[in-house]
């Protein structure tokens, strides 16, 4: 009995220790082969080279070595790196990369990044790529000093309906339309006519960008204007300023951009489902909001102001 219970105990011991290491890993473990990162090299040559430079330095698309392409990548694990190169190149043709090819593409990276190869191949694998990080080293590498005490400051050009209108309504909007409509759908022909609903390529982009990029897009619309509703000296549509320190005010524009950032994300899977979820937290977000500062529906409201406008921006 005592010799069963030892064996357990060491058994579960020694999966305590493999879950931990595997936990731990690191691009400085040698997550990769050469032989791999040598196929990879010539993926990118025939699917890469053209955007991103022949030797990774960056052309028309971003470089994919150095410290900033570092900087941009290392606070996430490494499956957010393969899963962008797999959803979403090569951008003339999104999606056509296999597992396969996007994990040698991926070591070859990483070995012009300098990381160092070991004895197994880099896995197309969710799980197995989220537990691999980028080295605290390399994390802590210092980013360009900020020039945020030097920027320049903007006077509001709007008051805040004409932002939420302008920017925040037609880009939530094209998140909710993805409910029901995918954006890798093809695009049938046009006579020329305004589309119905939906992804109007006419008005969203005049054909230059694919659904999935229009949903890109609109989801960093959320997340970058979301700010916008802080701004100094901003009005509402009723002449209030905008409580831009009331404290709930600020968590409901932190939820906002949060909301953003996630539909972002989502929209980097092309997966139409993983978008249409996270839609929900992007009408949360709103809803929070106009609930305490827009939406007050009041005993006496003056009949000329149906939408009490007068009590916006007012707890």
């Amino acid at each position: 009995m005592w010799l069963s219970v030892k064996r357990c105990t060491l058994a579960l011991t020694l999966f305590a220790c493999t879950a931990a290491a595997q936990q731990q890993q690191t691009l400085n473990s040698g997550v990769y082969t050469d032989e791999q990162a040598k196929r990879g090299q010539q993926t990118y040559k025939d699917r890469c080279a053209t955007c991103h430079g022949e030797k990774l330095g960056g052309v028309a698309g971003p470089p994919l070595t150095g410290q900033d392409f570092v900087a941009g990548w290392n606070r996430q694990p490494l499956s957010e790196l393969f899963n962008k190169i797999r959803n979403t190149m090569p951008q003339d043709a999104p999606g056509t990369l296999t597992g396969s090819q996007t994990a040698d593409i991926v070591a070859y990276i990483l070995q012009a990044g300098a990381f160092p190869a070991g004895r197994t191949e880099l896995r197309a694998n969710d799980d197995a790529l989220k537990q691999i990080a980028w080295p605290a080293a390399n994390a802590a590498q210092a980013r360009p000093a900020s020039a945020a005490s030097q920027a320049p400051s903007f006077p509001p050009a709007g008051n805040l309906a004409q932002v939420m209108r302008g920017i925040l309504f037609p880009s939530s909007n094209i998140i909710f339309t993805v409910q029901t409509q995918d954006p890798g759908e093809k695009k049938k022909p046009s006579d020329g006519a305004t589309a119905n609903g939906g992804f109007n390529w006419m008005v969203w982009g005049g054909n230059l960008y694919s659904g999935w990029e229009l949903v890109d897009y609109a989801a960093v619309a959320l997340a970058e204007s979301a700010p916008l509703m802080l701004t100094p000296g901003r009005r509402c549509e009723n002449g209030k300023p905008v409580p831009v320190n009331d404290s709930e005010w600020l968590k409901f524009t932190a939820e906002l951009a949060e909301a953003g950032r996630a539909a972002y994300k989502a929209s980097q899977s092309r997966n139409q489902e993983a978008v249409s979820d996270v839609s929900n937290q992007v009408a949360d977000a709103c809803l929070n909001c106009h609930q305490a500062y827009r939406d007050k529906p009041r005993a006496g409201v003056n009949p000329i102001d149906p939408a009490s406008k007068a009590n916006r921006c007012v707890k």
